[in-house]
């Protein structure tokens, strides 16, 4: 796979880049990213271009200037992260390939959901959420108390994905109070992903955040693979 500098930045969903529009330093795209993305920090920014993401350009004294497509960029690929949970290899082949000419699907989701990355993650009023989901407010008050959806003012894509599922779930008679282990799994896995994570931390001291992040999301990929494999194999014992 060629490296994302050897790829046009300004291509990613149809993004092109003002000619006139000034160039920015890391400090300024922090700020234009951390209202939507609270963890973002400047080790992350190098971790993302390290791994090849993104490519801004270089000053003669060596600072990095980002242009507005590759601010986009990195919006999508955080939100890629946030909200699809995909690693950043994931995230890299489908880049390379919209780069390419391409129209690949995101993994994991639709071509529908990469203006609403691309824009801003969109977030739903309590009204808007119960409208598009098609949801009643008692199945939302059930899945918040059932922990499946974290209680809020707002929503976002996430939670509209969840209770559209549970509404489709509630039809075949199964209620977020029959999914209350679900919680308790995600918290055993999650822990099991912090023990995986804990001898890696404590090695190498200068790991940023970014690093243990991405690994973190690697090994969920990973253990999604085996979970997913299990159900299959369970589902086959049910056919006649």
């Amino acid at each position: 796979m060629a490296a994302a500098s050897a790829r046009p930045r300004s291509s990613v969903s149809g993004v092109t880049p003002v000619a006139s529009a000034p160039m920015l330093s890391i400090g300024q795209v922090l700020a234009l990213l951390s209202p939507e993305f609270t963890d973002i920090s400047p080790s992350k920014l190098r971790f993302l271009e390290e791994r090849g993401l993104v490519s801004p350009a270089r000053t003669q004294s060596g600072y990095r200037k980002f242009s507005q497509g590759d601010v986009e960029r990195l919006r999508l690929i955080l939100a890629m992260q946030r909200d699809c949970y995909l690693p950043l290899n994931v995230i890299k082949q489908y880049l390379f390939e919209v780069d390419a000419g391409l129209n690949p699907a995101v993994p994991g989701t639709t071509m529908a959901t990469v203006p609403s990355m691309l824009n801003g993650a969109r977030r739903y009023s309590r009204d808007d959420v119960l409208r598009e989901s098609g949801a009643s407010p008692t199945l939302l008050n059930d899945a918040v108390s059932a922990s499946l959806i974290a209680a809020s003012e707002t929503y976002g894509e996430e939670t509209l994905a969840v209770l559209k599922a549970l509404v489709d779930l509630q039809k075949v008679a199964i209620e977020p109070r029959h999914l209350r282990g679900f919680r308790a799994a995600a918290e055993r896995e999650v822990g099991l992903i912090e023990s995986a994570l804990m001898p890696e931390s404590r090695r190498n001291k200068v790991s940023s955040r970014a690093q243990l992040a991405e690994r973190a999301s690697e090994i969920a990929a990973q253990l999604e693979v085996v979970r997913t494999s299990l159900i299959r194999s369970a589902l086959g014992k049910l056919a006649p």
